[in-house]
């Protein structure tokens, strides 16, 4: 998520907000990878965690960063921390991944759960970040970088969720519900982060809004 300048100096802000903005494009491009994989089987499952694995380590720089970014207790730093948060569950689910033999009780509570609690995350820190830009509203503000950015990440995180809940692994068959829409809903959410990324790297933090 885009974060404009909190108590910190301008260029340090600049920096930060251009390794939040690299770190998403990583994170963003490195799923998107791993999507690709799974959907066209072209290398082993393990290859594919360990691809997500590494874009969720960036995925979770950018949401620490963009916590530094913010003022404290504001809508923008509530929204980085909710953000962080499912970074961190992203982490568990992907870890959980790499576990051979789990049923799918097991599955569904260490991969699934976390995951889909990741996206929720996802959603919920991209409304608060649209409430953000709209100074408390969700308006339509499409001459702002910064609002740019909230709705293409809001995007990419709604088909995150959706891919979530493909992702749910059914007892009776223990496949997910819809393979399909799990790689290519990943995907195409990882396209919008890493395309929301490469917009923030050329937006200019700003003083935040005072609107809490």
């Amino acid at each position: 998520m885009s974060c404009p300048i909190a108590t910190s100096a301008p260029s340090t802000a600049r920096r930060r907000n251009l390794v939040a903005a690299i770190s998403f494009v990583l994170g963003g491009s490195l799923f998107a990878l791993g999507a690709a994989l799974a959907q066209l089987d072209l290398t082993t499952l393990p290859t594919i965690n360990v691809t997500y694995l590494v874009g969720g380590f960036f995925f979770s720089t950018g949401g620490f960063v963009s916590i530094l970014l913010a003022q404290p207790h504001q809508r923008l730093w509530r929204s980085a921390v909710v953000l962080f948060v499912g970074t961190l569950l992203f982490a568990v689910s992907l870890v959980a991944a790499f576990a051979e033999g789990l049923t799918p009780r097991q599955s569904n509570g260490w991969i699934w759960l976390p995951d889909i609690l990741g996206c929720v995350c996802f959603l919920v820190s991209g409304h608060l970040a649209m409430l953000a830009v709209g100074d408390g509203r969700i308006r339509l503000r499409p001459g702002e970088t910064d609002w740019w950015v909230v709705v293409v990440n809001q995007l990419g995180s709604i088909l995150f969720f959706l891919a979530g809940l493909a992702a749910f692994t059914r007892p009776a068959t223990s496949h997910a519900l819809d393979v399909g829409l799990v790689n290519w809903g990943t995907f195409a959410g990882a396209v919008c982060f890493a395309a929301g990324g490469v917009i923030q790297a050329f937006d200019t933090p700003t003083p935040t809004r005072t609107v809490v």
